[in-house]
C-alpha cells in the first residue's frame, strides 16, 4: 500500500492520460524523426534500433575482471551508446522540447531493466535545478523515470533535489566532473521515509564518468537506503 500511495503522489496521471495527450498533439502537429527527420512516427523503427544496441548482455562481469560500475553503485545499466540516432532523441528531449520521445525511450529503459536488472523497488529521477526546471518548462529525467516505473509496475519518486546549480558535465574533464557535483544532491524534505530501507534506481538520459549518479546515491544512503542501482538510456564511453 505505501509503495502505490507513493506512486501515485509522484507519477500523476497515468499511461493512458499520456497517451491520449500524445495523440492530440500527434494530430496538431504530425511527430517527425528525432534522428532521421522522416514524418510520421517521433523515432522511427531504423533509428530506435539503437536503443537495443545492449539487449541479450547479462548483467554483471566475470569474477576477476575489473568492474566499471563506480561505488557506490550497485549496478549501472543503459539502453545503447551516446551517439547517432539515441543521441538526437535525447538532444531533441532536452533542448528541442520534444516530450513525446519518452515514450520510445521508456519502453527501452524498461526493456533493459527487466532484462539485467537486480532488485531495485522504487525509481528516482536524478534531478536537474530548479532554475532550469523552469526555463525547460520539465525535468527529461523525472519524465522517464515515471513513464519507466509505469511500464514496469514500480513506484517512482522524485526523492531527490539538486541544492545547487552545477555546472554541464560534457564541458568538464573527467577529474573535475566529480568535484563538479559533489555534494550537490540532497533527499527532499517530505520524501525521508520513502527512501528509507528502499533500493532506489536512479533514471537518468546519458551516464558518462558516473559522477551524478555517484553524488546522488550518496544522498539516498546517507538517508537510510539499503542501496541504489542506476539505469540511464545511454551511456557516453
Amino acid at each position: 500500500m505505501a509503495a502505490q500511495q507513493t506512486r501515485h503522489r509522484a507519477a500523476g496521471p497515468g499511461r493512458h492520460a499520456t497517451l491520449a495527450v500524445g495523440r492530440l498533439v500527434d494530430l496538431v502537429m504530425p511527430p517527425t524523426c528525432a534522428g532521421c527527420g522522416q514524418e510520421g512516427e517521433v523515432l522511427c523503427r531504423e533509428c530506435g534500433a539503437g536503443l537495443y544496441g545492449r539487449a541479450g548482455i547479462d548483467p554483471g562481469l566475470p569474477l576477476g575482471l575489473p568492474s566499471d560500475v563506480p561505488l557506490p553503485l550497485l549496478q549501472l545499466e543503459w539502453c545503447g551508446p551516446f551517439s547517432g540516432p539515441v543521441r538526437a532523441a535525447l538532444h531533441a528531449l532536452k533542448y528541442g522540447g520534444e516530450r513525446r520521445v519518452v515514450e520510445p525511450l521508456a519502453d527501452a529503459l524498461a526493456a533493459r531493466w527487466r532484462e539485467a536488472g537486480r532488485g531495485g523497488d522504487l525509481l528516482v529521477p536524478v534531478p536537474v535545478h530548479a532554475e532550469r526546471r523552469a526555463r525547460r518548462g520539465y525535468d527529461q529525467a523525472a519524465l522517464l523515470a515515471t513513464a519507466t516505473a509505469d511500464r514496469l509496475d514500480l513506484p517512482a519518486a522524485e526523492a531527490l533535489a539538486r541544492t545547487r546549480a552545477t555546472l554541464p558535465q560534457f564541458d568538464l574533464d573527467h577529474a573535475s566532473r566529480a568535484t563538479n557535483v559533489a555534494g550537490a544532491f540532497a533527499v527532499r524534505a517530505g520524501w525521508e521515509a520513502a527512501v528509507r530501507g528502499a533500493w532506489p534506481v536512479l533514471v537518468d538520459d546519458v551516464a558518462t564518468t558516473g559522477a551524478t549518479l555517484v553524488s546522488c546515491a550518496t544522498a539516498l544512503l546517507e538517508a537510510g537506503a539499503v542501496g541504489v542501482s542506476a539505469l540511464a538510456v545511454a551511456r557516453e564511453t
